[in-house]
């Protein structure tokens, strides 16, 4: 047994001692981990957080704004609030490295996190979802957005409205307030990967992770990846997977990263 796996197993029975939420880890460094639009913490993203746990890493992963359940309650800007609250429950817990991290949805908004603090170790990005720059040549979010607009400077600005959310091929409408939705939404809004991944850090790796069968896989690397600042650890990798099954494919390849971060 190597000594790695030995530790972890050591330190199996103090999992109940730490934080709720926070594993127990032989490692410095921190992972907050988020799902994808319209998921939970427990699904796809899971499996990622299993395999780093398993490990010894510390990790946190809670239900986002953009859940189905919660469909939009709070804001971009109250999500990076959230993330830094999740960040200082993993630094209580003794990370000192922190990697921030998700799927889709998730991992838009990890490199969103990243690009606001350059202190950042690490971005995980996998499966990259909602793109609000080509999302708005969509008929429906484009009238969306003009709603939205339209509502914010009068007496409709701070009440919850439908708007159309797309999702892997998927339209429905969500309730939410105009300001939250242009938040998400807006191709000039803080959610366009692009613009977010060219203001990380030079010090802040990242690992961007596409299936073959997701949507993005045929932009490469050059959607995004490539306007990253050079960092001898980043890396863009492509697995057999489509967009759910991404994070399942990529676990050991994630867990591997962070190791040798």
């Amino acid at each position: 047994m190597s000594n790695w796996r030995r530790r972890t197993l050591l330190l199996a029975p103090l999992l109940m001692a730490v934080p709720a939420g926070v594993s127990a880890a032989d490692s410095d460094i921190g992972v907050v981990l988020m799902h994808g639009k319209w998921g939970t913490p427990d699904r796809f993203i899971s499996t990622v957080e299993l395999e780093l746990k398993g490990a010894g890493v510390r990790v946190i992963s809670k239900e986002m704004p953009w859940s189905e359940l919660r469909a939009y309650d709070a804001g971009w800007d109250d999500a990076m609030a959230q993330i830094d609250g999740e960040v200082a429950s993993l630094k209580a817990a003794g990370a000192r490295r922190i990697v921030v991290g998700g799927h889709s949805m998730g991992a838009n908004a990890a490199l969103g996190y990243g690009a606001l603090h350059p202190d950042i170790a690490g971005v995980i990005v996998l499966a990259a979802g909602h793109t609000p720059e080509r999302a708005a040549r969509r008929p429906e979010i484009a009238a969306s957005l003009e709603k939205a607009h339209g509502a914010l400077g009068s007496a409709r600005a701070d009440q919850y409205a439908n708007f159309a959310d797309f999702n892997q091929g998927r339209t429905k409408d969500v309730s939410a307030k105009p300001a939250v939705y242009l938040s998400y939404f807006d191709p000039d809004g803080p959610a366009v990967m692009p613009r977010n991944t060219a203001k990380l850090s030079p010090d802040t790796a990242l690992l961007w992770v596409v299936g073959t069968k997701d949507p993005l896989y045929r932009e490469g690397a050059g959607y995004a990846f490539d306007r990253a600042p050079r960092n001898p650890r980043s890396r863009f990798v492509t697995v057999e997977a489509d967009h759910a099954g991404t994070p399942a494919a990529a676990r050991r390849i994630v867990l591997d990263w962070v190791r040798d971060l």
